[in-house]
């Protein structure tokens, strides 16, 4: 059938196949987000609409040019937007980055396995319904 991912059975497990672009960004992103500095950055950018630089530098008790290193390798992997207002930088999250992240990770899988056990949690993943 067109369209659909194949996949291989190893020790009687069926594997979907992930294409290998797919898993290199996977890995690159993951990479970037393995930082605690950046971490935080985001977790701190999920928290409101969006942050100026100076607010950052504050929450993260980190100078101007460290966090502006952490911000330019977040934009540069489109996870992070700014809108410049005057002088002023505002940095926010791009939900649409996690969308199709979590589309990469999981959309190889039918509805019914996308999920991820990590011992005793699952992680699992359903598209929002529209409202």
């Amino acid at each position: 059938m067109i369209g659909t991912p194949t996949r291989e059975t190893v020790d009687g497990i069926n594997m979907p196949e992930v294409p290998e672009a797919a898993v290199k960004d996977l890995v690159k992103v993951f990479k970037l987000l393995s930082d605690e500095t950046r971490m935080r950055i985001l977790l701190f950018l999920t928290r409101t609409p969006e942050l100026h630089v100076r607010a950052l530098c504050e929450l993260l008790d980190q100078s101007q040019p460290a966090v502006s290193h952490h911000l330019a390798l977040l934009k540069a992997e489109e996870i992070i937007d700014l809108r410049r207002a005057g002088k002023h930088n505002f940095y926010r999250l791009v939900p649409r980055r996690f969308q199709d992240l979590l589309d990469t990770l999981f959309g190889n899988l039918p509805a019914d396995e996308r999920r991820i056990r990590f011992e005793g949690y699952v992680l699992s993943y359903a598209p929002a319904e529209a409202s």
